[in-house]
């Protein structure tokens, strides 16, 4: 029997997608832009939670959005609504943006001027953590109603991230959520994570999320 011969692939899966993701970077970089990587379940509130923050920091700097859904254009019309500028990207079945459908969805999209770009990823836990778009920093929105036992179940999410927002904090009284033992699983994954509980529907806790934001834009 002839030996089996074994290759060593020093090369990542995900090295091309890799280097666009960092020449994204590098070019927003350039141009003052924080483009963040907003992921969360359907249903999370990633859409209000956007409107919010547009709302409360509109006057002080020029946001753009970039809405990825699988199809439809719903969320996109709520931000035009909403007076900023947004582009619409329709995956064709993909479950998530990787860096090329952001390089692509960037040349139609001017970002000069923009001093935060959201980026509204398809709405899962799964996919959306293993694609580097090439944004700035990534935000993960939990809801209460989702339980406190997400970081186990999906740990590669909340290690990719630097923030979690815990939203609909005012469900509390419905159900049954343990801020402590939430904080500590997600330590155990991500230990430099911020962790920020809000209400994207009242406000509660949202000032947190705002200075948090502030503090990251690139000067």
């Amino acid at each position: 029997m002839s030996e089996i011969k074994v290759i060593n692939v020093n090369t990542g899966v995900f090295e091309y997608n890799d280097r666009i993701a960092e020449k994204i970077r590098r070019k927003n970089e350039d141009n003052h832009t924080l483009m963040i990587n907003l992921m969360a379940s359907p249903g999370a509130g990633k859409t209000t939670f956007l409107l919010r923050t547009i709302g409360e920091m509109k006057d002080s700097c020029k946001i753009g959005v970039m809405e990825a859904d699988i199809d439809a254009s719903v969320d996109a019309e709520k931000m035009q609504k909403a007076g900023v500028p947004v582009i619409q990207v329709h995956t064709g079945g993909e479950c998530a943006m990787d860096a090329s459908m952001t390089e692509e969805a960037l040349r139609e999209f001017d970002t000069n001027g923009l001093d935060l770009l959201f980026l509204e990823n398809v709405g899962n836990l799964v996919c959306t953590a293993e694609q580097d778009t090439g944004a700035s920093l990534n935000v993960e929105i939990l809801s209460i109603p989702e339980g406190d036992d997400k970081p186990l179940k999906y740990p590669l999410m909340f290690q990719v991230c630097q923030l979690i927002v815990v939203n609909k904090t005012d469900t509390r009284r419905y159900f049954n959520f343990d801020d402590r033992a939430f904080e500590e699983r997600v330590r155990r994954l991500n230990p430099g994570a911020d962790i920020i509980f809000l209400s994207a529907k009242t406000g509660e806790g949202f000032d947190a999320w705002i200075d948090w934001l502030k503090a990251h834009l690139i000067k």
